[in-house]
């Protein structure tokens, strides 16, 4: 079986990737971002305009993609242009989108009873409690409220 050739474009965009020893993934993620925008376009991608790149970025965002998909396609697009066409004027209207940052889940005092409760002996629940008691009071609490000395 014989493989597919590669465009001139594309063995150029891969060997800026290998020069900079960008991990397999992170090239495969590139070039499919690039093929995307291909897709959109319906011809090469490097006759993309900037106006074009603001259209796809605006396609992405309204057909649901998330954010770490659109800001990691952003990337691979920066880099094409930048490094590979050496065009980064063309890239001045493709942003960054915002990910909001979720809050970690914080156990209620009743949780963490449960957890200490469930350590499979005494040795592992005094150890948890101590721990608990030092973090509470190098947070500002004083005794952990609800344990047992």
């Amino acid at each position: 079986m014989s493989e597919k050739p590669i465009s001139p474009l594309r063995q150029r965009m891969l060997e800026d990737m290998s020069m900079r020893r960008f991990v397999p993934d992170t090239q495969r993620e590139y070039i499919r971002a690039v093929k995307r925008l291909a897709t959109f376009l319906g011809r090469s991608p490097d006759t993309a305009t900037p106006e074009e790149l603001r259209a796809f970025q605006l396609h992405l965002t309204e057909t649901g993609v998330q954010p770490p998909t659109i800001n990691a396609t952003v990337t691979a697009l920066r880099f094409f242009f930048k490094v590979t066409l050496d065009r980064p004027e063309t890239t001045r209207h493709v942003v960054f989108v915002y990910e909001p940052r979720r809050l970690p889940r914080v156990l209620s005092p009743e949780e963490v009873l449960r957890l200490l409760e469930a350590a499979p002996g005494p040795k592992h629940k005094d150890g948890a409690q101590r721990h608990l008691r030092r973090w509470s009071a190098s947070h500002g609490g004083g005794r952990a409220e609800g344990l047992r000395h």
